[in-house]
């Protein structure tokens, strides 16, 4: 295989070594359509040539913002072949946002995905740097992009080809920037090096070759989703883009990929539907099913006894093969990144033949550092190998350092800020909490800065109790609260879909008008979460067990501000939005 130099390289070299007839496919009117490797090509040169026509230069930035789509792969390309600088922006962030980065990353060009996001972005655009505004959904208020086609007259296939040789591997071709807890957003500085190190690395490790199917949702102006397309486009899979978020389950059944990625969250939420079709069934079904689960859940990949062998080929044939058509049929993989996912899940689903891969990584560091992978092993309850070239310090503080060819070139703008997190010897430090154990396998433990102390002097984990309450399937959310204060307590949402449920099969006459709030205030729900939380304190040390909690009607949305675009907690506007709820336990 040809060695990409700029991350523009890929899609030639694919052409070169594996031309693919279905590199991008979408819905379109209801049907698969399909472009070819040699189409999207020709449809970047036409794109380069709009942009060189529209006064892009070399270190000119264009933002981008939209759901995943063929045309934010066009132009991705486009950009960085003419000298550009990509500045991808998340679709569900607040016109605040967009005002500060389009501003603090200068951008000249803004492509929005649809009416609604552009409304958001014109309502700031005077406020900004931004010349020409620009949708890929053809609607009356914008125009649409394919309008500036105009813009390529006179521009020669030898001024892009000029462009493109100026540009170097050590060149800026990123700014991502990242959504974070508290303040403003950081803007972390990628060049092709950065990513171009992790996709080599990671090649070898995915398990999909030329031709697979890969289906697309997790947002790609997210550095995961995004680096995986250059690795997929590297490989020669086809890409394909799931319709919405809504569609995910339908699209799986149409497509039947290979692999895909997913958040922790999503597969929790693909479990706790396989478990409610399992509640529904009676007699000997029912038991069958959980029979089943059961036998996921003492799932390990060595060590076990002939015996526990048939009970899973067993397992798989009656139950766990229905799960699999459900995603398919056909995957071999689902990857999952940006959140912790609970072991017994990755038992579960690993006995089902679906294995998820959970890896580790960062935005500023391009983004994997360590990845569980059939190449080199696999280690329930942690975030996989090392990468080979990629080097990890666990400080006295038991702080993870990275340090590689992956690791940024720093925050746009934001020297300060950078040398916080870039120690004097060259090592990133990434602010999560972890150690490594036997063949380098690493394991995440919690991020520093969400580590609290009790006014007891004790310290608390909130991100490991958290994994724990969120394993009920009555428990939607939770976030551990306490810092300062006598005793640990807890916010809890609860799985009010799966409570419902429950309730009816015990008789509760519930109606259409019957509120979360209603139900959250029902004694046994009451009860029956606080044995939930029995459960888990009784694995607890004394100082760290819940004391209290207090049952939330509405989940933590990115529309509330209340998790980030990754779907982190945003601890300090959670407290801020229920300090009644707070004072309830502590006053």
């Amino acid at each position: 295989m040809n060695k990409a130099k700029r991350l523009f390289d890929i899609p030639y070299i694919q052409l070169l070594e594996k031309p693919n007839e279905t590199m991008f496919v979408s819905k379109v009117n209801g049907t698969w359509t399909p472009t070819s490797t040699q189409n999207f090509i020709e449809s970047v040169l036409k794109a380069s040539k709009c942009l060189i026509g529209l006064g892009i230069l070399p270190g000119d930035k264009v933002a981008l913002v939209s759901n995943n789509r063929l045309e934010w792969n066009i132009l991705d390309i486009a950009i960085q072949q003419v000298g550009g600088i990509v500045v991808p922006l998340y679709p569900t962030i607040s016109s605040g946002d967009y005002q500060y980065i389009l501003n603090d990353a200068s951008c000249k060009i803004c492509f929005a995905g649809t009416e609604e996001i552009a409304l958001k972005i014109a309502e700031i655009q005077d406020k900004t740097p931004v010349k020409h505004l620009f949708t890929f959904d053809q609607v009356a208020t914008f125009g649409h992009w394919s309008t500036i086609n105009s813009f390529a007259e006179g521009i020669s296939d030898v001024q892009v080809q000029e462009r493109k040789d100026n540009v170097q591997i050590d060149d800026l071709v990123t700014i991502i920037y990242t959504s974070g807890t508290t303040g403003n957003p950081k803007g972390v500085m990628l060049n092709h090096k950065n990513l171009l190190s992790n996709i080599e690395t990671c090649q070898p490790l995915i398990p999909v070759i030329n031709n697979s199917r890969v289906l697309t949702f997790l947002p790609v102006c997210h550095v995961y989703e995004r680096m995986l397309h250059y690795l997929y486009m590297y490989v020669g899979c086809s890409i394909y883009f799931a319709e919405s978020i809504d569609t995910i389950g339908e699209n799986i059944k149409e497509v039947k990929p290979h692999m895909f990625t997913a958040v922790p969250r999503l597969i929790e939420k693909v479990y706790e539907k396989i478990v409610a079709k399992g509640e529904d069934l009676t007699g000997i079904k029912k038991k069958l099913f959980f029979w089943a689960i059961n036998v996921g859940e003492n799932f390990d990949l060595k060590g076990k006894s002939p015996f526990y062998k048939i009970q899973l080929a067993i397992a798989r044939k009656l139950i766990f093969s229905k799960w699999q058509e459900a995603l398919g049929g056909e995957v071999k993989a689902i990857a999952s990144g940006s959140a912790a996912l609970q072991p017994r899940l990755a038992r579960i689903f690993y006995a089902a033949g679906m294995p998820i891969l959970e890896g580790y990584g960062l935005t500023e560091t391009s983004p994997v550092v360590s990845v569980n992978n059939f190449v080199e092993g696999v280690k329930f309850g942690s975030v996989g190998r090392i990468l080979n070239d990629v080097e990890v310090l666990i400080a006295e503080d038991g702080e993870i350092k990275v340090k590689g060819p992956n690791v940024m070139l720093g925050y746009y703008n934001q020297d300060e800020a950078t040398s916080e997190v870039m120690d004097t010897n060259g090592w990133f430090c990434t602010g999560d909490i972890g150690h490594i154990c036997e063949n380098n396998f690493l394991h995440i433990t919690d991020r520093k800065k969400e580590i609290f102390k009790t006014s007891g002097g004790k310290y608390i984990v909130p991100q490991m109790i958290e994994n724990k309450l969120k394993a009920s399937r009555f428990i939607e959310q939770a976030m551990v609260i306490g810092e300062g204060q006598k005793f640990p307590a807890a916010f809890i949402v609860p799985n009010f879909i799966f409570i419902k449920d429950w309730l009816s099969k015990k008789g509760y006459n519930l109606t259409k008008e019957s509120s979360n709030d209603d139900i959250s205030k029902i004694p046994e729900v009451i009860d029956r979460i606080q044995k939930e939380i029995d459960q888990v304190n009784s694995e607890l040390g004394s100082w760290e067990q819940i004391k209290k909690l207090v049952l939330l009607d509405n989940e933590f949305t990115i529309a509330s501000n209340e998790l980030t675009p990754t779907l982190k907690l945003r601890r300090k506007i959670i407290l801020e939005n229920n300090k009644t709820a707070f004072e309830q336990i502590y006053n």
